[in-house]
């Protein structure tokens, strides 16, 4: 017994030993008001616990599903009565599930459903979004992305949509759409770049579903943001290229990506050209992408024909990889996409030269130098060429790269060297003088390599120098000079020869030329230059009528037609003339609006003082010039009057004429006369 109510004590005591250490104070009056049956009932609760593992299970998925929830910004509010309830995760649910079951009907087309689409509701369930979350905008879009998504139903194409215009499907939603949809993208500005990244996210996740669902609604979200921001396209490029990678062997979804950031450059030139070089070059050798890839750099260049707002984007590391692709033959592209692709090539040049050639060039020239090799394709080579000249001619840097180059690309620069020199009238006075001190430089490296060095290249070089220098000392004997000079002097013997003999019969020309038999050559062949004309005319007039009718007759019709052609073409060129004209003379008012509006005052202060200075440079010299210059007339005419006594009169200008005549008359016939006695000198002397 005693060990009995010993033990149960200790039993009692291990217990209140235990509840006072994990419970505290707290556990010590509970005890002191129950000592037994409390325990009993903790023990009881504690056994429950331990029976209700789903109720537990349940609690923690529906906080977890709120928690991710949260994190992505879409849960709805649970009602104020939901903490009296059970789980509120059975409700919730289910009203999403009731209101997906209700789909619109699938159109056929894109403009019907466009057509069909309710804007006014779009703008009561925007407002109730807002309503319910007025701090999360991140919500409101993502609402608006889902409408349009759910409610554009027509059957999807292609994911590139080519064969459409470069804002299709955007530009088939109305003026009241587009207005809510600006207006709410306005207002949701901070949370742009993540909507544009889910909305791309989104489209991939649908294209793992079997259903394939539309993708319109997203696109057409995608399109408005970069219109308004496409600097948003641009900020995550490396995580979309190596998102683009992991799909790769998913040619729908990488094309996918490929559109969605492509539609930034319809919209700034800058922004495209980036988008370009760092997601479809690096993929431009992978066949199912290379098409899309060059038809999409191909829209963007058309599209921007001005292209200064895309320097600075582009520069060796990314022009000469387009360069390969260009002109190097059995590379990863076709041969008509690397024809397309070379056709674009001197835009994309100009785009990497940029808007300072003169200080950027000589960056380019060791690539163009090292590819030059004397087995490269012929176009290749010609490219190649052309552009070290066009180096060497606009950046002055570029000689001291070459010099500095020489002696590891012999053989490139003999080829270099041997199209300057074949080219070397074409190359500007610039160039010429500022190659005398690199090919001097180059004669002494290849004296200094003689002794180290012999080769065939060094050989070449050499040579070429030499011939480079002969070009530049001098520029050749002068004969069109020459034969100028003498058809001059040879003019003057014989108006001489004739002036002081008389006539041509008796001028000792004359008598030289009937002596030597060439005058009688010349009768024989003016004498049948007639009879062959004569027959030739006689020809015409007996065969000419009848060509002329059968030409008629044949090119007759034809000429008819074309005429009708003519007259269609020229209306039809009429009325687009006509709507063009129109066309400016509506949107002209508008265009000086925006440059005067958006002009800033700095460039009418230029304007003003450009004027300022065009107007002093009237009053001060051009006004001056021309007095001077009225002055100096009226002297020139007061002296011609006093040598015509007071009166110019036309015998007065005769007189002034023939004197003039005579004097420069003499003046010739002096010099021909010293030109013959020296030449009889001459002749004596020998």
């Amino acid at each position: 017994m005693a060990s009995n109510n010993n033990a149960g004590g200790k039993w009692e005591v291990v217990k209140k030993g235990k509840k006072n250490s994990s419970g505290g104070s707290g556990g010590k009056n509970t005890s002191d008001k129950k000592p037994g049956g409390g325990g009993r009932k903790a023990l009881g609760e504690s056994n429950q616990g331990s029976r209700a593992p789903i109720v537990m299970s349940e609690t923690l998925y529906d906080g977890f599903e709120k928690m991710a929830k949260k994190q992505n910004k879409e849960q709805v509010p649970p009602p104020a009565e939901s903490e009296n309830k059970k789980p509120p995760s059975s409700k919730p649910p289910k009203k999403p599930h009731s209101s997906s079951t209700a789909s619109p009907p699938v159109h056929k087309t894109l403009e019907e459903a466009f057509k069909t689409l309710d804007v006014a509701d779009l703008k009561q369930q925007l407002a109730r979004s807002q309503t319910l979350f007025p701090e999360n905008p991140s919500v409101w879009v993502k609402d608006l992305a889902g409408y349009l998504n759910l409610n554009l139903t027509a059957p999807e194409t292609e994911p590139t949509l080519s064969s459409y215009a470069h804002d299709y499907p955007y530009c088939l939603s109305g003026k009241e759409l587009k207005g809510v949809i600006k207006g709410l993208i306005g207002r949701c500005s901070d949370v742009l770049p993540d909507f544009f990244d889910h909305c791309v996210y989104t489209m991939l996740r649908e294209m793992d579903r079997q259903s394939g669902e539309p993708l319109h609604g997203y696109r057409v979200c995608i399109q408005a943001i970069l219109q308004d921001k496409p600097r948003i396209a641009t900020q995550n490029l490396p995580e979309y290229l190596e998102l683009l990678r992991s799909v790769q062997n998913r040619p729908v979804k990488c094309l996918t990506i490929m559109w969605a950031l492509g539609r930034a450059g319809f919209y700034d030139l800058s922004q495209g050209l980036r988008v370009w070089l760092g997601i479809m070059l690096p993929v431009l050798g992978v066949k199912a992408l290379s098409s899309y890839a060059i038809a999409y750099l191909e829209r963007l260049l058309l599209l921007h024909a001005n292209l200064t707002k895309g320097f600075g984007i582009m520069g060796p590391k990314e022009f000469f990889p387009l360069l390969d692709f260009a002109f190097m033959p059995k590379n990863a592209l076709s041969s008509s996409l690397q024809e397309q692709l070379r056709r674009l090539y001197p835009r994309l040049k100009a785009l990497a030269f940029g808007a300072k050639p003169e200080s950027t060039l000589h960056t380019y020239l060791p690539s163009f130098l090292s590819r030059a090799t004397p087995h490269c394709p012929d176009e290749m080579k010609r490219e190649l060429l052309s552009s070290m000249t066009e180096c060497l001619c606009v950046d002055v840097q570029s000689l001291g790269v070459w010099r500095q180059l020489y002696t590891k690309h012999l053989p490139q620069s003999s080829l270099l060297l041997n199209h300057l020199l074949k080219s070397w009238k074409s190359l500007p006075p610039k160039l010429r003088k500022n190659l005398e001190e690199t090919v001097q430089s180059f004669k002494v490296t290849n004296e200094e390599m003689k002794d180290a060095v012999e080769s065939q290249q060094l050989q070449e070089c050499n040579s070429l120098c030499q011939n480079l220098q002969i070009k530049m000392r001098g520029r050749g004997f002068p004969w069109s000079k020459l034969l100028m000079v003498l058809l001059v002097f040879v003019a003057g013997f014989i108006a001489h020869d004739v002036r002081s003999r008389g006539s041509f019969a008796g001028s000792t020309t004359a008598v030289y030329l009937h002596s030597s038999g060439v005058t009688a050559v010349s009768q024989q062949a003016l004498s049948k230059a007639k009879l062959y004309s004569t027959q030739g005319f006689s020809w015409l007039e007996t065969n000419m009528p009848h060509y002329y009718s059968e030409c008629a007759r044949v090119l007759g019709p034809l000429l008819e037609q074309g005429l009708e052609k003519s007259k269609t073409a020229a209306i039809i060129i009429s009325e687009n003339t006509t709507q063009f004209i129109l066309w400016v003379k509506e949107k002209t008012p508008q265009a000086i609006e925006w440059v005067n509006t958006n002009t800033p005052d700095s460039v009418f202060q230029v304007l003003a003082y450009l004027k300022e200075l065009l107007l002093s440079l009237h009053h001060n010299y051009i006004l001056p010039a021309l007095a001077y210059l009225s002055e100096l007339l009226q002297r020139a005419w007061a002296n011609l009057q006093e040598s015509c006594n007071g009166e110019v009169s036309v015998s007065c200008l005769q007189g002034h004429a023939l004197s003039f005549t005579n004097t420069t008359w003499q003046l010739l016939q002096h010099t021909t006369t010293a030109i013959k006695t020296w030449a009889q000198d001459l002749l004596t002397q020998a």
